[in-house]
């Protein structure tokens, strides 16, 4: 077992490979371990790629003896909320049977920390905001139901196996690697900053807002987007209080800012210099007004806090979109 081996389940994905940058960047060798079903084997730069699936047991048996991790980040999950509805037995399988054949190959080999890719979708609709780790889970869709199963798995690997454990409960990850190393690719896609920068490279015809009549300063709904680095970064920062005796933790990942649908579309029109039309639509069900993290624990446990506003996510963004869909080098 290597002090600075991390096996990085799903670290060819879109925050798992920033992700493997930010642990490289700190001294650490990230060994991606992915099947590559949406993950893209040209994001894994910073380590070794093995091939896998996390529900075969036997091949990640076999990866851990050849590289001897000390720790796992945990990416590896199916995360499109509306494919969830349509497919909830794949969800359970895939996210659920897999984090636990993780979860054992990790008690086999005693490997004794894991940092965990959450989502704020474990909250469902809430009370009120912003959100604070506390709050009530209670998702309301497979993807949700699937991480909140996920996380109470860890609660027992912790009393169970001792298993050290942090599961960082993302907002809306967002932006690209600013050195344009790494960025986001889903196939379909179905983030809104990637399908405001496909409008306004032509991919896409108009960008549609999903009702204005909400109750927020312009209508529309408000989310919290946190740069895909500054996620990174808090990977790092968590597996290093993990590694310093520090105890298991739910923890919120985000600015603790709302920003618009329709401000996300100016401030991209202004970074592209695109049109960029829109389309307003109605409602869609279960879109709550506003999801806005409260960080304060964050900041208090990890040190972390966020480092690039929304204009430099869209930025980012944008130069990579270029690059990746659009020809410009």
């Amino acid at each position: 077992m290597s002090d600075r081996v991390v096996l990085v389940t799903g670290g060819a994905g879109y925050v798992g490979s920033h992700a493997c940058k930010a642990l490289a960047g700190a001294g650490y060798l990230p060994v991606t371990y992915d099947n590559l079903s949406t993950g893209h084997r040209d994001l894994v730069r910073w380590g070794p790629l093995e091939e896998g699936d996390i529900l075969d047991g036997d091949r990640l048996d076999e990866v851990i003896e050849r590289h001897g991790p000390r720790a796992v980040v945990h990416f590896a999950a199916l995360s499109e909320v509306a494919e969830s509805v349509r497919h909830p037995d794949r969800y359970r399988r895939n996210n659920v049977e897999g984090s636990q054949s993780v979860l054992s190959a990790m008690v086999r080999h005693r490997i004794a920390r894991i940092v965990f890719s959450s989502t704020a979708a474990v909250y469902g609709l809430p009370a009120s905001v912003p959100i604070p780790e506390d709050a009530p889970r209670r998702p309301i869709n497979p993807y949700g139901e699937t991480k909140t199963a996920i996380e109470d798995a860890l609660v027992d690997a912790g009393r169970d196996h001792g298993v050290g454990w942090m599961a960082l409960r993302y907002f809306n990850a967002a932006g690209a690697d600013p050195d344009g190393e790494a960025g986001e690719h889903h196939e379909p896609e179905s983030h809104l900053i990637p399908l405001v920068l496909d409008t306004a490279l032509g991919r896409r015809d108009t960008i549609s807002v999903y009702g204005t009549d909400y109750p927020t300063p312009d209508g529309s709904c408000l989310r919290d987007f946190v740069h895909v680095t500054d996620l990174a970064a808090a990977h790092v920062l968590a597996l290093e209080r993990l590694e310093d005796g520090g105890s298991s933790l739910a923890v919120n990942l985000g600015s603790g800012q709302g920003a618009s649908v329709l401000e996300i579309i100016e401030t991209a029109r202004q970074v592209t210099g695109a049109t960029i039309a829109s389309v307003i639509g109605d409602r869609r069900p279960g879109d709550p007004p506003s999801l806005v993290c409260s960080p304060q624990r964050a900041r208090r446990e990890l040190g972390w806090s966020t480092t690039f506003d929304l204009e430099a996510q869209i930025s980012h963004a944008w130069a990579w979109h270029r690059r990746r869909f659009g020809g410009t080098v």
